[in-house]
């Protein structure tokens, strides 16, 4: 039988995933009726007529919060992720859309992107092309930064990687939420090893990293390493491909697959704790979980592989089109548009795919009275 690695001081840079105890430890093994996670909602930055919606931004955001509020659930914004069109915002709009979300929700947490600034012509990795976005995100209180993967950033080995993230952190003043991605939504994305992990999740300004793939179960590896090892760093589940997970495992989601199923979403973490859990809203009087979660999880995932759907290049990108177009059909916003230099666009029957994705989640919704 192959040995695995079960202590962090025994991995190196290069140490595999499938080297350690923590690659083989199945989502049953940390299952938790607790602990209700939070829900960091990528909010999506509408357009209209090539120029930002602000008021259906705002109408969106409430839509999310409504649903949070009904069922006791945390909800932080995400704002200038992808989904907010962080690759396509000049600092300019990246700033107007902080004070929009700061001036209408002023007691409100959120947690604002950040990526690389005019590295393009760059051929090593500079980690001051991360200071203004954080200059300009740390002028607010009451948020945290995603410091989202960059090119350069992820071509870097093991070591120097860290010492990359170790530098950004010299600049936080804020909590940082380390990013990471599987190959299969860029293809310069390269996900975290284990020594990696074990050593930005250390860091004092790191309290939790965000990871999103499709190919292998990395979220697994992250709640299995961190909750063996006791340390105070939190995984959040960006895969809008498997919701469920996260909430079966008490941890946060940050996706924007919340933007278009947040009621769902609230929904399915509420019904998933057993009755004593202290964040338990609506309780079934049996002491276990409600077992209709079930069919809620099955729902929303049917939602969200439509909205997410891979492209004939394997990419999911345009998933902002497909949200847009739910929002719209919700009356949430008033057009189904993308920033205008977004080229991840759905072909012109979007419309009308949305309208058939949406109607087993309502189906769902109406016979469960979840207000949706």
């Amino acid at each position: 039988m192959k040995t695995l690695i079960s202590k962090p001081e025994d991995l190196t840079p290069q140490t595999p995933w499938r080297d350690t105890k923590w690659a083989w430890i199945g989502e049953e093994e940390l299952i938790d009726h607790q602990t209700k996670g939070r829900l960091c909602a990528a909010a999506l930055l509408p357009f209209q007529n090539q120029k930002p919606d602000w008021e259906g931004f705002t109408t969106s955001i409430r839509w999310m919060q409504a649903a949070a509020d009904h069922y006791n659930v945390e909800l932080v914004v995400v704002l200038n992720a992808d989904t907010g069109y962080i690759f396509n915002l000049d600092d300019a709009l990246y700033a107007e859309v902080l004070r929009r979300f700061r001036a209408e929700f002023p007691d409100a947490k959120f947690i604002a992107g950040v990526t690389a600034r005019g590295a393009q012509g760059d051929t090593t990795f500079k980690a001051e092309r991360y200071r203004p976005l954080l200059d300009i995100v740390q002028q607010h209180e009451n948020c945290e930064v995603m410091l989202m993967a960059s090119p350069r950033l992820d071509a870097l080995e093991a070591v120097a990687r860290r010492d990359a993230y170790y530098e950004i952190a010299e600049w936080l003043v804020r909590p940082g939420i380390v990013h990471a991605l599987e190959p299969a939504f860029v293809p310069w994305a390269t996900p975290f090893g284990p020594w990696l992990l074990w050593q930005l999740a250390q860091h004092p300004k790191f309290v939790g990293g965000k990871i999103s793939t499709l190919d292998e179960p990395h979220f697994l590896y992250w709640a299995a390493m961190m909750r063996d090892l006791g340390l105070d760093f939190v995984p959040h589940s960006g895969d809008d491909f498997g919701i469920a997970t996260a909430i079966k495992l008490g941890l946060p989601l940050l996706i924007g697959a919340a933007v278009s199923a947040a009621p769902l979403i609230c929904a399915a973490k509420d019904m998933w704790l057993h009755d004593d859990s202290p964040r338990k809203k609506f309780t079934t009087g049996t002491g276990r979980c409600d077992t209709r979660v079930y069919k809620i999880f099955e729902a929303l995932q049917s939602l969200e592989d439509q909205v997410f759907r891979l492209d004939a290049s394997m990419s999911a990108s345009a998933y902002k089109h497909s949200t847009a177009h739910v929002l719209h059909e919700l009356g949430l916003i008033t057009a189904p548009e993308t920033h205008p230099a977004c080229r991840d666009r759905r072909a012109a029957d979007e419309a009308a795919r949305m309208v058939e994705a949406m109607r087993r989640p309502k189906r769902m919704a109406e016979r469960l009275g979840i207000p949706f």
